[in-house]
């Protein structure tokens, strides 16, 4: 479960992009006919550090965009980036789906697969190392990259935990 001291309150002077992940088209047969509606998930963020997910339903595919975004912006989350890269390695589990991220030398670029790049070039990570594993369903595979990016603990937070510099951190 992500952290709940890195949640993010949406302000006025906050630039979020918005980004679609994936749209379904989902079909209701009735007596009348058939029905179709459309479902979006959506990844906004600021290119520095916050990220947000959301899922969209209407009947047209724009109107379900903006939902998602709307539904988005209501659970944003700060994510630790060092040197353009995440602080840690970390695996993070939802459903069916288990991500792998590992921090990446400078020039290394965003080595993730579609679902997980939207998540991870939204946030503003420009050189990870990622792999996911079972199930490949975008809507679980954001849900479990966010889950990993927010568990993240940035270097500060871990030298103030352990009451040492954050020069120890790095050089033992």
């Amino acid at each position: 479960m992500a952290n709940k001291n890195n949640k993010v309150k949406l302000s006025g002077d906050i630039e979020l992009k918005d980004r679609l992940v994936a749209i379904n088209r989902v079909t209701k047969v009735t007596k009348g006919g058939r029905t179709f509606t459309f479902a979006a998930i959506v990844v906004v963020g600021n290119g520095n550090g916050i990220v947000g997910w959301g899922l969209g339903k209407a009947n047209e595919v724009q109107a379900a965009i903006a939902k998602g975004v709307e539904a988005a912006k209501k659970n944003l989350i700060k994510v630790p980036i060092h040197r353009g890269t995440i602080p840690h390695e970390q695996i993070a589990k939802f459903g069916g789906s288990r991500v792998i991220l590992k921090p990446a030398s400078h020039g290394t670029g965003v080595k993730a697969g579609g679902a997980m790049r939207a998540v991870l070039e939204t946030v503003g990570i420009k050189d990870v190392l990622c792999k996911s594993k079972g199930s490949s369903n975008p809507h679980n595979l954001v849900k479990a990259t966010i889950e990993a990016l927010g568990e993240m603990r940035s270097p500060a937070q871990v030298a103030q935990n352990r009451g040492i510099s954050v020069d120890k951190v790095f050089n033992g």
